[in-house]
């Protein structure tokens, strides 16, 4: 089910009688998510991610915009009639019912033509157990279940009624690091296998990129960038989602642009071609450094960390608007850990360019070897 936003704005009243100042919680947001696609809603608290999936599902009215379904225009329509599946991070299950009651409960409101046999509605109801791996727990209570398992059932609960679209507002939060990596592998894996259009909410950039075909970063109401987790990566729009994206974070130093030559500090680091003079902040992704001992960009070594496959370089420069520069490095380079000084060259594809005002990123052409 393709489905369509088109202007999407929610305003909300002030909280403070005085002010009567509004909150743009979504301003004019317009993207068309592609039937049977995972899109990624990301951002940091407040930024309108939970707010546009509220008003998919219809939980929230729009207070301008509209939300097709398909061809059919659901912005008017309640949300039992919209045929989408919800999951919030709390789980929300009856703790006084079995598991197979409660992946049940949506099946038994059904009226009308839509209503179901009992026989249809325990197939149904085992078809999503299984899909979602806890049909040997359908016996349970809730509180007889792990986090990772009620998550799990509240999923099962959702695709039972068989939705056009399945929204999963930050499913993991609740779970420990082990069951959140588990859990978010079942969810790729479920909206795969069912083909359901997908829409999950969540502030974890790690989540979002690792099993979504589309993110869209957002800030305070408005996107910042819509695209495939690798391009996004590699090619942000502005200083904010480089930032956002990427563990460990960019690095960021404050700089100069002068004769198509990138300073950081004192030290000439980068060709710019074509880029006129001017100050600018120059991003660096970890990967982005190459051990050089007559590099351009001379770093004071702080510590090496060893990670095992990868070595962390932990370093300072007086241009960095970091505490400190971390640089990730092939174990398989020695670095005597004695030094004061590491010198750095730089991957050109690495290096971003963003204006100093505005921090809107600032293209120049990367020459390649060959």
């Amino acid at each position: 089910m393709k489905v369509v936003l088109q202007n999407l704005t929610k305003i909300f009243p002030s909280r403070n009688k005085k002010s009567h100042e509004t909150v743009v919680a979504v301003s004019d947001f317009s993207f068309t998510i592609p039937d049977g696609k995972l899109i990624g809603l990301l951002g940091p608290s407040g930024c309108g991610k939970s707010t546009t999936l509220y008003m998919i599902s219809g939980l929230q009215k729009p207070t301008s915009g509209r939300i097709f379904f398909g061809d059919d225009d659901v912005t008017e329509l309640s949300t039992e009639n919209r045929g989408i599946g919800l999951v919030f991070q709390n789980y929300a299950l009856y703790p006084h019912m079995t598991v197979k009651q409660n992946i049940l409960f949506p099946l038994q409101n059904l009226k009308g033509k839509d209503k179901m046999s009992k026989e249809a509605m325990l197939d149904r109801a085992q078809h999503a157990a299984e899909l979602v791996q806890i049909e040997s727990l359908m016996d349970r209570k809730p509180n007889e279940l792990s986090g990772g398992q009620q998550q799990r059932v509240a999923i099962a609960r959702a695709l039972v009624k068989m939705p056009r679209v399945l929204l999963l507002d930050e499913p993991l939060s609740n779970l420990d690091a082990r069951l959140r990596l588990q859990t978010r592998e079942e969810i790729r894996r479920i909206q795969t296998e069912t083909g359901i259009t997908t829409v999950f909410v969540t502030h974890d950039q790690e989540e979002a990129m690792s099993i979504s075909d589309m993110i869209v970063v957002m800030r305070e109401g408005v996107v910042q960038q819509i695209g495939a987790p690798q391009e996004v990566y590699d090619d942000p729009d502005n200083l904010f989602v480089a930032k956002f994206l990427g563990t460990p974070p960019i690095n960021a130093f404050s700089g100069k642009v002068e004769g198509g030559r990138v300073f950081i500090g004192p030290d000439a680091a980068l060709d710019a071609p074509g880029v006129p003079d001017q100050d600018v902040v120059v991003g660096i992704r970890p990967e982005g450094f190459v051990l050089d001992g007559n590099g351009p960009l001379k770093c004071r070594l702080s510590n090496v960390e060893v990670m095992g496959r990868d070595v962390s370089i932990v370093s300072t420069h007086e241009a960095s608007l970091n505490p400190t520069i971390r640089s990730i490095i092939n174990a398989d380079r020695r670095l005597d850990i004695a030094q004061e000084v590491v010198r750095y060259a730089l991957k050109p594809h690495k290096v971003f360019l963003f204006q100093k005002e505005t921090e809107r990123r600032i293209r120049f052409e990367v020459k390649t070897d060959g």
